[in-house]
């Protein structure tokens, strides 16, 4: 996996700069002929091309002007706008409240077949109780939304869930046992939530792993992610997410998630490690 989640961003820039260096060279110009034919200082066309600025859709189509490479700007553009949409920062999708973005999501879920997960922070959505959620989400309003839209917000993550458990999903969760002792609630609320996660892990349709704390790994992903089959990987970052689709970054995850998994506990184990924290709630 990519030392860090921002990288797959940046990379993605490169990637898109030296297309563009290839379309200049191929047109046989230097990068300032390229620069007077666009209307623009030599330092833009530098920048563009070295990955440090990001070209907007008409810089596209004024550089495969220049070039002679009209044909080429539909696919940069759309390679473009799937770069833009790598990283999204929460205050774009919170900026109207939390329910939206609850809500945004459904299409996603719904076409997903296999769900995995790894969640080092909080449980998965996908089994959390009304109570905890209206705890988790709380604690983002007030931290970063001015809106307060969280009982909405609540009740359509609920609705997405008596979808997802219609019986034509599988779901693969790993959590940090660090997670079942997590405070984002009172212990009541917390009680209830544990409860809940024993119930989900008795449906044939939940594969539950706890990794044990205390496990030695060879590398730990700090940040949470959901993969969707094995088209789309969602990682959960402090200022956003970052929604990964290139096949061979969505293929370390499904590695990573299988050496997560051979280090977890499952099924009676998994259970005793749940009630043990219930347990210590007294």
């Amino acid at each position: 996996m990519s030392s860090s989640p921002s990288s797959s961003v940046i990379e993605a820039r490169k990637a898109l700069a030296n297309r563009l260096v290839e379309i200049r060279k191929g047109a046989g110009l230097t990068g300032a002929e390229l620069a007077a034919r666009c209307g623009w200082h030599e330092s833009k066309t530098s920048r563009i091309q070295n990955g440090r600025t990001v070209p907007s859709e008409e810089d596209l189509r004024a550089w495969c002007a220049a070039c002679g490479a009209d044909d080429q700007v539909p696919d940069l553009i759309a390679t473009s706008r799937a770069v833009d949409s790598m990283y999204t920062e929460w205050r774009r999708t919170e900026h109207s409240g939390l329910r939206a973005e609850q809500e945004s999501v459904a299409p996603l879920y719904q076409r997903t077949s296999l769900f995995r997960v790894y969640a080092s922070r909080v449980l998965p959505g996908m089994v959390q109780t009304p109570e905890y959620t209206t705890a988790v989400l709380r604690s983002i309003q007030r931290h970063r939304v001015l809106v307060d839209d969280v009982e909405d917000a609540v009740d359509a993550r609920m609705d997405r869930q008596r979808m997802l458990f219609s019986g034509r999903h599988h779901f693969g969760l790993l959590i940090e046992e660090y997670v079942l002792y997590a405070a984002v609630c009172d212990s009541s609320t917390m009680a209830g939530q544990l409860g809940q996660l024993i119930t989900a892990a008795s449906s044939p349709f939940v594969s539950l792993g706890i990794i044990p704390m205390g496990t030695e790994r060879p590398h730990l992903p700090v940040e949470d992610f959901y993969m969707f089959d094995e088209a789309e990987v969602a990682v959960e970052l402090t200022s956003g997410y970052l929604r990964i689709t290139r096949p061979p970054e969505i293929a370390e995850y499904v590695r990573t998630f299988a050496a997560f998994a051979s280090m977890a506990a499952h099924g009676p184990h998994a259970r005793s490690l749940i009630t043990k924290a219930i347990n210590a709630l007294g």
